[in-house]
């Protein structure tokens, strides 16, 4: 017998006022068999619960009963930072704290406001991953919650873009951001086993290939200046700004235009909206717009087939020509 699961079903008859088994059962993840037992120990432990029979029937508590059970641990009460977010919440390893703190606060609210806020819950659900992707498993996210809030160093293993493309380092980790589904550790490091020496830095957490904590047990002092929010808005700033190294002057027909925002960054978009002219009578434009590399931009631009024209920088120019004709010898033309 699960006594937090008994005291979830507790809150849920005092939130709901009336509940069915099997809407036990969905919400606690369990089997209908299972809600019935919980509901007669609750029952059994002198609970005032009571069945109606019928359609409409369910349990429900006596009138004005109300347990006063509802103080939170901490693990619940970090978890109401995710309490509209499942995904991420279940990510971080705090699916079932969610759940009870959700419970806990609902039990808490007087009926008027109680009443109010499950029809907010029904009509509003966030869901933060991008569209055309699989999640990406995070395996070590909850050992990095928990060596955030405990500033606990670790020692990790890292894969990047550039050479050598694993390394390992000791970060002192300083917070963790969900960017569009995808989870970042903010961190200093230092190299090897050594101390940090450097500010901090941006890790992809799937690109972390292993992390344990520091053999040495000790704890890090985050500096009190940091700013978590201040810190990722400057380097998405910073980011942004690296990002597009040249240019290019491009043709697009009509259709071509239309498909942008689903083919290419909203830079480039927005490049087309600003510099756009005229460029025949058949409603083709003639535009610049920012790219990051040649190849990167072949290949973006290869998405919008014949809807699309490079007229320059002539090394992109030559890569779409390459590209087309490397497609025609695929394809027996």
């Amino acid at each position: 017998m699960s006594a937090p699961r008994l005291l979830s079903v507790l809150l849920l008859l005092q939130a709901r006022g009336r509940v069915s088994a099997r809407a036990v059962a969905d919400e606690l993840e369990v089997s209908v068999r299972t809600a019935y037992r919980d509901l007669a120990r609750l029952q059994a432990a002198g609970v005032p619960v009571y069945a109606e029979p019928g359609r409409r029937g369910g349990y429900r508590l006596l009138d004005g009963y109300r347990t006063r059970l509802t103080g939170m641990t901490g693990g619940e009460a970090r978890a109401l930072l995710f309490a509209g977010l499942p995904g991420p919440a279940a990510e971080l390893g705090l699916a079932e704290e969610t759940a009870a703190a959700r419970l806990k606060l609902l039990a808490a609210l007087p009926d008027g406001p109680r009443a109010e806020a499950a029809r907010a819950a029904a009509v509003f659900h966030l869901d933060a991953p991008g569209w055309y992707r699989d999640p990406e498993p995070a395996p070590y996210l909850p050992l990095l919650v928990d060596a955030v809030l405990a500033r606990r160093p670790l020692d990790v293993r890292y894969r990047r873009w550039r050479a050598p493309q694993e390394v390992t380092r000791r970060l002192h980790p300083y917070g963790l951001v969900l960017k569009s589904g995808t989870w970042y550790l903010v961190a200093a490091a230092g190299t090897g086993d050594t101390a940090p020496d450097k500010g901090p830095a941006t890790y992809r957490v799937t690109q972390i290939l292993d992390a344990v904590p520091a053999p040495s047990g000790e704890l890090f002092a985050r500096p009190r200046d940091f700013d978590l929010a201040a810190y990722w808005a400057a380097y998405l700033a910073d980011f942004a700004s690296r990002r597009f190294t040249g240019t290019a002057t491009v043709r697009l027909s009509p259709q071509g235009r239309h498909r942008l925002p689903d083919n290419v960054p909203p830079e480039v978009v927005r490049a087309v909206e600003a510099t756009a002219t005229p460029a025949g009578d058949d409603g083709w434009v003639e535009a610049v717009i920012p790219v990051e590399s040649t190849a990167h931009a072949c290949g973006e631009l290869l998405r919008l087939g014949p809807d699309v024209e490079v007229l320059g920088p002539p090394a992109l120019r030559r890569a779409m020509t390459a590209a087309v004709r490397a497609l025609a010898r695929f394809y027996g033309t």
